[in-house]
């Protein structure tokens, strides 16, 4: 079994290809280059809250008149070099999330966090010609998060003692298209984070987003160079010498990051 395509295989002697083993696997994904889409940056989106402290204070406030929050983000993926690439931003050089927010009461679920992606990636100006509101294909919801308390911890269950949770956060997998004009705010970097950057490494990006490539490693995926071609499938494939090995990547909208930095946690 072999990750390079048999089109693409330049090896003399093939690999022995065993039974099929993919029972039960769900629709295999496509990951388009990263090279495929275009980044720019918008005006800036200031933090809500000065605090830690003071986004806790709203969330109370929030759940007095609203009940539990509801919390949308996307785990949108392509590829660089044949290894799959979270798209995530970066705020203040302080800490990392994914795109998406928390809805609003009123707000359908799918619908609202379409609404909050546009806010936070939807192009402006020039670059947004021809791009339609809302145009984001929700997939998959691959986690769901419990805020038991009105506090900063977070957990992929909810406690038994726990009753009345005051917010669920989901993560919804992001079909990305052949291509698309993503814009970030200029406070913020928009980051494409290889996923064996992520793995075990809550130290850096917090238990939520180290946890992103068990979350995916149920799909199977094919990646697709510019011209569309199929070059390589799950399993993962090695690195051509002749290239630079897949690293985190600053797409838009500030400096280099300083990876020596501590991450918080959001």
């Amino acid at each position: 079994m072999s990750t390079i395509t048999t089109t693409a295989l330049q090896s003399g002697q093939p690999p022995v290809i065993p039974r099929d083993f993919n029972g039960n696997q769900p629709t295999t994904i496509r990951l388009y280059p990263l090279s495929n889409y275009t980044f720019g940056v918008k005006e800036t989106q200031p933090e809500e809250d000065p605090s830690v402290l003071a986004r806790l204070k709203r969330l109370e406030e929030h759940y007095s008149a609203h009940g539990m929050r509801r919390t949308c983000e996307g785990i949108l993926v392509c590829h660089e070099h044949n290894h799959p690439h979270i798209l995530m931003l970066q705020i203040a050089n302080a800490f990392f999330k994914l795109p998406g927010d928390y809805l609003r009461p009123e707000d359908d679920e799918v619908e609202g966090f379409k609404a909050r992606l546009d806010e936070r990636l939807a192009p402006v100006g020039r670059l947004g010609e021809g791009e339609e509101a809302g145009d984001w294909q929700v997939g998959d919801c691959l986690a769901q998060w419990w805020r038991p308390n009105f506090e900063t911890f977070m957990y992929p269950f909810v406690p038994a003692h726990v009753t009345r949770p005051k917010e669920c956060k989901k993560l919804y997998f992001i079909q990305l298209p052949n291509s698309k004009v993503l814009s970030v705010p200029k406070n913020m970097k928009l980051l494409a984070v290889p996923l064996f950057e992520l793995y075990d490494n809550s130290a850096r990006y917090g238990p939520q987003l180290s946890a992103i490539p068990h979350l995916l490693s149920r799909y199977n995926f094919e990646f697709v160079d510019e011209q569309g071609n199929i070059v390589a499938v799950t399993p993962g494939g090695g690195v051509p010498t002749e290239v630079d090995a897949p690293k985190t990547k600053i797409l838009a909208g500030g400096d280099d990051v300083d990876m020596s930095q501590e991450n918080g946690t959001h």
